[in-house]
């Protein structure tokens, strides 16, 4: 990966997105910077984090942004960043009742920003059923604009499948 490049690794849960995502970080030097966005609200989350944490190689630095992504890449500076993940993000910002296109600008600008490798990664969820609920559709939905946005913006993208990973644009 060419310093300042981004890459959006999409993949469905337990597809091995974040796991794939780690490796093309921790093929560069180090240090390295973790932007976790999830939010520990109950013991099975909570156990689910120090696990995520726990399987992580040594050398990592964790940032958590849960809600303000942008800040967090603005703060990193040069080390190589690994994004997990944005449907989380999305899950936060859309929960708190955050504008949702300022908020897609906003992260377009700091990945526009970075002049460091930055790996992006997001649950492919647009591929299931149509959710039963409004909420939930207007989940999918934003995400699959806010997925738009991004892969416009990278330089890579990687659908993973099955631990797979599938080069969607530009290659792996």
């Amino acid at each position: 990966m060419e310093t300042g490049n981004v890459t959006f690794v999409l993949g469905g849960a337990r597809s091995g997105k974040s796991q794939y995502a780690e490796g093309l970080v921790t093929a560069l030097p180090g240090p390295w910077t973790y932007v976790a966005t999830a939010q520990a609200f109950d013991d099975e989350m909570r156990s689910r984090i120090a696990q995520h944490r726990g399987e992580r190689a040594p050398g990592w630095r964790t940032v958590e942004a849960p809600t303000d992504m942008p800040a967090a890449l603005a703060g990193v500076g040069a080390e190589p960043v690994l994004v997990d993940c944005l449907t989380l993000w999305l899950s936060n910002l859309l929960l708190a009742g955050h504008d949702l296109p300022a908020a897609t600008t906003r992260l377009l600008a700091a990945l526009d920003g970075r002049g460091a490798p930055t790996v992006v990664v997001s649950n492919e969820v647009g591929l299931g059923i149509v959710p039963d609920n409004a909420l939930a559709r207007a989940f999918r939905d934003a995400a699959g604009r806010l997925h738009q946005a991004v892969a416009a913006r990278a330089d890579r993208v990687v659908l993973v499948v099955a631990g797979l990973p599938l080069a969607v644009k530009g290659s792996l």
